[in-house]
């Protein structure tokens, strides 16, 4: 006689409990995704910005004009060299910290709008963009000596 074999396969309680850990697993990955879209936004925004930091300083030293990137929180958007303009990302909190209307045409910094400024040596007036939302953010900060353009990670306050 042959031993008899257990039989292969799945219980009906098995296969309901691996469905409801997929589904636990989908909700927490649908939630983290939800905030991280908008810190991909953030993140992404931060390093657009910076790249026209850059832009407008290499178009500053090659030209020997200074050149100014103007940023507006209140309408999130920025105007820079060449006559390119932008928009920062919707939501959250937009911060600029550096020169205003003392150094530069006060209809350039009307409304709380403010200005970093490249020099043909560049150097810049220096200055912050932080970018916050979800307790979290992005700086990107331009160095008033040496106009250096870096991006960083901020915790809210």
């Amino acid at each position: 006689m042959h031993a008899r074999r257990p039989a292969s396969g799945f219980s009906l309680l098995e296969m309901l409990l691996v469905m409801v850990l997929v589904a636990a697993a989908s909700l927490l990955a649908v939630a983290a995704f939800g905030g991280g879209m908008r810190g991909m936004a953030l993140r992404g925004g931060a390093n657009d910005l910076a790249a026209q930091f850059r832009f407008a300083r290499a178009v500053a030293i090659s030209s020997g004009e200074p050149q100014d990137v103007v940023i507006d929180p209140q309408a999130r958007q920025w105007k820079g060299a060449k006559g390119r303009s932008g928009a920062l990302p919707d939501g959250g909190e937009v911060v600029f910290t550096g020169a205003r209307a003392a150094q530069f045409d006060p209809a350039e910094t009307e409304g709380g709008k403010g200005v970093v400024r490249f020099f043909a040596d560049g150097a810049a007036t220096g200055g912050r963009v932080r970018m916050l939302a979800n307790g979290g953010g992005w700086d990107v900060d331009v160095g008033w000596l040496t106009g250096e353009v870096r991006v960083s990670r901020v915790r809210a306050p």
